[in-house]
């Protein structure tokens, strides 16, 4: 098997090199964030005082790929991924503490090394695809970045079952133990393989260019913040929390629902070449954003008119989420392609890290909205937000340029 790989061409190689780092460090990520929210729900913390937990999580995530992106293009991208991984590692570390050491802000300050450690590594890995791609390849550049973000969601996925089978077997911290073991040793091939140079800037960027001049980036980025506001605002802490004491579900079950969720985004992803466009030989533009947003703006809609007149609950929750993910899934794979085809070559990092700031301040307001509007409104609430959330998404969406590019 060694030996195949060595007749690989070299940016294959490090395709598969910068891959398999990113699905153990997203499979720990995962696990990680079911483990805590799971056990911290069972010591009895509120769902406003979970969601607290991850503030700095999201925070620092907004920050770093801020900066991160500006860094990768200074020092290259091989260097983010294995600063990335290695702050996982002391971030796991940080929980092995004894149980009463384990107060709201340690956990928080664990997550918010866990957050500049999740996207130093993602900032890092979708850079890189654009690098290891000829200019003129743009199908195969879909391709790649499906592939990549849609198997690091389905392993995303894995993780939440992991985490709540970690935690009903080992318990919190044999199950943190098991992770941070296992993430080492990836850390210490990933910086034996991964290329020295790959990513660094021809010319080392100013710190002001963080902040992209790009136009089609910047409506992105706004559009990509509300969509992933709209997921989060209900599944990061309501969805879980609403499972586990109106359903009565236990963490098995919790997990394996929500595994199944993102495995499935997972897949639905890496496919979405073919369910925008590309087998008629061309690839997505601003014209499919926009509708494959609205279209995902009427799922919650549905959802929470059906929960409000009791159509019934528990199936059109259930399965109203799940087709959510799917196309969920179709318009976060489509974005991905769409900032790294718009993403200027040298320093590639700067434009991802700035577009992935904004995914992440998505994240931190869904974040916190879940916990908030759960605790005090419902879930019914949370979904009505995330409907407006898509419908903002969808409006933006249209200011994207609308020519398609040939494959």
């Amino acid at each position: 098997m060694i030996a195949a790989l060595k007749q690989l061409p070299a940016e294959i190689r490090q395709y598969l090199v910068v891959t398999g780092s990113y699905w153990a460090f997203t499979l720990t990520d995962g696990a990680l964030r079911m483990l805590v929210v799971l056990h911290f729900h069972q010591l009895g913390y509120k769902p406003l005082e979970i969601a607290l937990l991850f503030l700095f999580y999201e925070i620092f995530g907004v920050i770093t790929n801020l900066v991160g992106g500006w860094l990768g293009a200074r020092i290259g991208l091989n260097r983010t991924m294995n600063i990335g991984l290695g702050l996982q590692v002391v971030a796991l570390a940080m929980l092995l503490v004894p149980a009463g050491w384990l107060t709201v802000p340690w956990v928080m300050a664990a997550q918010a090394l866990s957050g500049i450690a999740k996207d130093l590594n993602k900032m890092s890995a979708k850079s890189s695809i654009k690098l290891l791609v000829p200019g003129d390849a743009q199908g195969q550049l879909y391709k790649w970045v499906a592939i990549l973000t849609g198997s690091k969601n389905a392993l995303k996925g894995a993780g939440f079952f992991l985490g709540g089978a970690l935690l009903t077997l080992l318990q919190f911290q044999g199950a943190v133990l098991a992770m941070a073991v296992a993430l080492t040793v990836v850390w210490i091939l990933s910086l034996l393989l991964l290329k020295r140079d790959l990513g660094r800037a021809k010319s080392k960027p100013k710190f002001n260019q963080m902040f992209s001049k790009s136009r089609a980036i910047n409506y992105l980025s706004a559009a990509r913040m509300f969509l992933f506001g709209a997921r989060d605002v209900w599944f990061v802490v309501a969805l879980p929390v609403y499972l586990a004491s109106q359903f009565g579900w236990d963490h098995w079950s919790v997990g394996g629902f929500l595994a199944s969720w993102v495995i499935g985004y997972g897949v639905i992803q890496s496919l979405a070449p073919m369910l925008t466009g590309k087998r008629s030989g061309r690839v997505p533009g601003g014209a499919e954003a926009f509708a494959w947003a609205l279209a995902l703006a009427a799922l919650p809609l549905l959802i929470v008119l059906a929960l409000q007149n009791q159509i019934m609950p528990e199936i059109a929750l259930l399965g109203g989420l799940l087709v959510f993910g799917a196309v969920f899934a179709v318009n976060s794979s489509l974005h991905s392609y769409l900032i790294v085809s718009y993403a200027s070559e040298d320093g590639v990092s700067l434009d991802v890290g700035f577009y992935y700031m904004a995914n992440a301040m998505g994240r931190l307001i869904g974040t916190v909205l879940s916990g908030y509007l759960f605790q005090v409104a419902g879930l019914e609430a949370c979904l009505w937000v995330s409907v407006v959330f898509l419908l903002i998404a969808a409006v933006i969406s249209l200011m994207l340029p609308r020519q398609q590019v040939t494959s």
